[in-house]
């Protein structure tokens, strides 16, 4: 092959810099590749708009299919996103003898089984690195340095948007909305954020990680999910005076034969390396039985950092084919046992600590009911700081709980809720060990 010849499907924001890296870095991949890379043909619906780029030389189509057909492309690289047209137009790809690197973690976590099992049928590589972390290369890391270990535990923040607007909330003082406004105008939030902020997004990242990490395919909905759009300034400062700091983890620990697999906003001691994760970037603190602890740290969305991660792909599968490499590893490492209904552990067995804010009336007796209330569900009181008076509102009564089991909470809040000193739902937080 004289050359690896390259359909680009999608020419958004990191479709453009997927083009860019191949136009105007090629003597420099064709280096690192050991073969010239060609961007044959671009498929957008907007061939319009001006992407400062010098196209010359690259076909431009509306039709992405027509890159599936055309016999002298070897690679589709997949940036459109979403679940349809993405999977038919993937599928079709493999079905033609086609290697796929995509950036689509949506569609990773609902189809990736099928579309690993097409591309080994075809026997051709899907390259996704840059569907989870953007820029940082955890997912090579976990295939490919950890190969050898069995992982204990992943804590990630891998989502750019909620964590942006979780260190705006600490560093500026401000409450939820207004921070959320903030990302939106500087870019960092769509204006329908509620993939990022309600933990969708990272939940399908979780899924891809603990495929690799495992070998088991999950489906995002079997992930618990809960967002950040409840926590409140008043939640992070109380976190702040206790020791904490609030983060959106995607969390997958392993008992045994079973993993549980959760995303939501978790407390973690200040001086965790976690909690130095700010503004849009990822973190994925990985335990291993054998490696211990390694954390892995970057830009975590943007043109040029995920357009690097996708052009490296590129790059690997280059080095392959010029090798006379014929037979890809599997996309996940593993060659056998891919398990399709792995043993979940649900989060109702959860034991660890809480952090439980109470909006109630102002009036004597209320910390004595919901402390009655807590302990016949068995859960013991740590500490409590409670709000003095401030007006006419409610006044917030925090408690941390000592270890506790997950299902006795809910159960305890079930019967506080509705009780009539309750000025609106008590928040929940866990607070998170598995990441010490």
């Amino acid at each position: 092959m004289k050359a690896l010849q390259v359909g680009l499907a999608g020419f958004g924001t990191v479709g453009a810099g997927v083009a860019q890296i191949l136009l105007e870095e090629a003597a420099w991949v064709e280096r690192r590749t050991g073969m010239p890379l060609r961007l044959r043909c671009i498929a957008d619906l907007d061939l319009e708009r001006d992407r400062g780029l010098c196209l010359e030389g690259v076909a431009l189509t509306r039709d992405a299919h027509s890159l599936c057909r055309d016999p002298q492309i070897h690679v589709l690289i997949e940036l459109i996103g979403g679940v349809e047209p993405a999977r038919t137009l993937v599928l079709e790809a493999l079905a033609n003898g086609k290697h796929v690197i995509t950036a689509n973690k949506a569609l990773l976590a609902a189809h990736g089984g099928e579309i690993f099992q097409a591309a080994a049928s075809a026997g051709v590589h899907v390259g996704f690195e840059a569907s989870v972390g953007g820029g940082v290369p955890i997912l090579r890391c976990i295939r490919e340095g950890l190969a050898a270990d069995r992982i204990v535990s992943m804590a990630g923040i891998i989502n750019g948007t909620a964590n942006y607007i979780l260190s705006a909330m600490e560093e500026k003082g401000l409450d939820f909305p207004e921070c959320l406004r903030e990302a939106q105008a500087k870019g960092y939030a769509e204006a329908d954020p509620s993939l990022d902020i309600e933990g969708q997004d990272t939940a399908h990242k979780l899924a891809i990680l603990v495929a690799l990490a495992h070998g088991v395919q999950i489906r995002p909905e079997q992930i618990f999910t809960e967002g950040i759009q409840h926590i409140t300034g008043r939640d992070i400062r109380y976190a702040r005076e206790l020791g904490y700091c609030i983060k959106l983890l995607a969390i997958c620990v392993a008992r045994g034969q079973e993993l549980a697999v959760r995303v939501h906003p978790t407390m973690i001691p200040c001086q965790h390396m976690l909690a130095k994760v700010n503004q849009a970037f990822n973190a994925v603190y990985v335990t291993g039985v054998h490696s211990g602890p390694v954390m892995f740290y970057g830009q975590g969305a943007g043109r040029m950092p995920t357009a690097a991660a996708v052009a490296g792909d590129l790059v690997d599968l280059g080095r392959s084919i010029g090798s006379g490499c014929t037979r890809r590893p599997h996309p996940l490492g593993f060659y056998q046992d891919i398990q399709p209904r792995p043993a979940l552990r649900s989060t109702e067995d959860l034991v660890t600590n809480y952090y439980l804010r109470f909006p109630v009336a102002d009036q004597p007796g209320v910390l004595a009911r919901i402390a009655g209330v807590l302990g016949a569900h068995e859960i013991s009181i740590h500490s409590v700081i409670q709000q003095g008076r401030r007006g006419r509102g409610p006044v917030h009564v925090i408690i941390l709980t000592h270890e506790a089991l997950e299902r006795n909470v809910q159960a305890a809040l079930r019967e506080i809720n509705p009780l009539e000193v309750m000025r609106s739902p008590a928040l929940l937080v866990r607070i998170e060990h598995a990441v010490d």
